[in-house]
């Protein structure tokens, strides 16, 4: 398969404005993340989706690709359609699927990108699909920022949620899991997500694969033997800082 992976990032963010740009071990958070991700040998091509010139500019400064996108996305879903687009129309070539990966996502290890890759490679009926990551304690279980989700027998999303789910009652014995946002679509199907209309749930809970599942279509979710952390706090940058350091 010839792979885009596509890193949306902008400075926008309402919880830790300028965040891709914080300076993480030395570097800003979206270096560490376009880095790791570019050493998978599976990815054909890696870049950065931003309105932002100031994240584009740090990019290409280090060697990399950044596409510039309209400032009017809500979903990083839609960042990086348009992204596709801009570069197939570029570069006079067609991917096959296009892996997203959040720039909040520091601590992405590259075998992860194979591991999300995994069930598109076993089942040609698969469109998209999400990392599924364990939850680590009760703290994470009840914060907003952890994505939670709760799956069928098959392994496919029933729903995602900032609220706890499936129960409160957290515990080991309850299947409970967090969303990682490495995040493969095969190209079609990102392009049919983007002319979909956005959905209650997915404005409410603000997660882009709401709008999947509103819509009667599916998500896999592939489990993840690598640990890792977002960032949406000055906080959690020191926590992930301090995480990468014991690695």
């Amino acid at each position: 398969m010839k792979i885009l992976a596509v890193i949306p990032a902008r400075m926008g963010s309402s919880r830790f404005p300028g965040k891709p740009m914080a300076e993480l071990l030395g570097r800003p958070m979206i270096e560490h993340v376009y880095r790791r991700v570019a050493k998978n040998p599976a990815v054909t091509l890696t870049a950065v989706a931003t309105c932002d010139e100031e994240i584009a500019a740090h990019i290409r400064r280090i060697g990399g690709v950044a596409v510039m996108t309209g400032r009017q996305h809500e979903r990083a879903s839609d960042r990086c359609a348009e992204a596709l687009e801009v570069l197939e129309r570029e570069q006079r070539s067609r991917y096959d699927v296009v892996v997203m990966i959040q720039g909040d996502e520091p601590m992405t290890h590259p075998e992860m990108i194979s591991e999300a890759l995994e069930p598109m490679r076993r089942d040609p009926a698969v469109q998209v699909v999400n990392l599924l990551g364990t939850i680590g304690s009760k703290e994470e279980f009840e914060d907003r920022n952890c994505i939670k989700v709760v799956c069928d027998l098959q392994r496919n999303a029933l729903y995602f949620s900032r609220e706890p789910i499936p129960t409160r009652a957290y515990g080991s014995d309850i299947p409970m899991g967090k969303q990682v946002c490495v995040i493969p679509f095969r190209r079609d199907f990102l392009l049919q997500y983007t002319r979909l209309q956005a959905t209650p749930l997915e404005i409410a809970e603000s997660i882009d694969m709401l709008r999947v599942l509103e819509h009667g279509l599916r998500v896999r979710m592939a489990p993840t033997r690598y640990s890792t952390h977002s960032v949406d706090t000055p906080a959690d940058l020191a926590r992930v800082a301090s995480l990468i350091s014991e690695l």
